[in-house]
């Protein structure tokens, strides 16, 4: 199930990993550097074409007030909240009961619905562009808060359901059927014993889907056309029409971007791994 450990692969093997690994690394974090980097300059650098060397100024802060003073930017970042938190929430409830249900219940069209989840996670957005925007327009929704959130919670509740449903099948079966035999109804069951149980699944898939929506960028740009409900990734690409040589604000902005879901990964680090390693091995 899981991959060979490195240190139990063929000496050659692990020579190459040590290589490659930094190399892999620094190319990775290039890009990351050039923003960092390039956030804390001045206008100045930027036109006079020193993008890599040495700032002649550490301006960071000065940036910041500029994003947040001259630019809907704290807008955005509210849009982002308030579009990613429901729909984080709506989509994992929505998951876990359905995931109970399937994991749990044995029925004629079980594993019929089970493969629609599986199968709409394959289903390309882009097939999907047209037909949902003009979902939204019939039914009142485009251009709001309201719409995008309830988009996002369809389209991410079909992995969420794959992954609570393996998750919760592979549950100690023993422990529900004491409880039925103890005359526990199915709600309380599924409060008081699936739950407890699958909290490292529960925040792992709360760290996947704070991520997966707030750098959504494809449906905040098909869905939402205003500064009122415009999420921060969207929102950036407006700034980059406002400022065309500001690279610098654009940084600042990027780096603003990325810090929610940063601090939600930490937050949650500890649970998430344990989702994720005990997620692993459900069938």
């Amino acid at each position: 199930m899981f991959p060979t450990p490195i240190h139990q692969r063929p000496v050659v093997n692990q020579y190459i990993y040590k290589i490659f690994l930094p190399i892999s690394l620094i190319i990775w974090l290039i890009p990351i550097f050039g923003i960092l980097i390039t956030s804390i300059r001045g206008l100045g650098d930027i036109t006079a074409g020193n993008m890599w060397g040495t700032p002649s100024e550490f301006l960071l802060f000065s940036n910041l007030h500029d994003v947040f003073t001259n630019t809907p930017m704290l807008k955005y970042t509210l849009n982002s909240f308030k579009v990613t938190i429901p729909t984080m929430l709506g989509a994992v409830a929505l998951s876990c009961m359905t995931g109970f249900a399937l994991a749990n219940y044995k029925f004629k069209t079980n594993l019929t619905i089970f493969f629609i989840f599986i199968a709409g996670n394959f289903v390309p957005f882009q097939i999907l562009m047209i037909p949902v925007r003009d979902l939204t327009f019939k039914i009142g929704l485009y251009n709001t808060i309201t719409g995008l959130v309830l988009f996002h919670v369809a389209f991410q509740t079909g992995f969420c359901t794959l992954f609570m449903r393996n998750f919760i099948k592979a549950l100690p079966q023993e422990l529900i059927e004491a409880a039925r035999m103890d005359g526990a109804s199915e709600f309380k069951i599924f409060w008081k014993i699936i739950l407890p149980l699958t909290r490292p699944a529960i925040a792992a898939l709360c760290v996947l889907i704070f991520t997966f929506i707030w750098n959504d960028y494809f449906w905040a740009t098909v869905l939402i056309q205003g500064d009122h409900a415009m999420p921060i990734t969207a929102g950036l690409k407006s700034l980059n029409g406002q400022w065309i040589t500001a690279y610098h604000l654009l940084s600042t902005g990027s780096i603003v971007a990325a810090i929610p879901p940063v601090m939600m990964f930490f937050l949650m680090q500890k649970h998430f791994i344990a989702g994720l390693t005990l997620g692993a091995t459900k069938g």
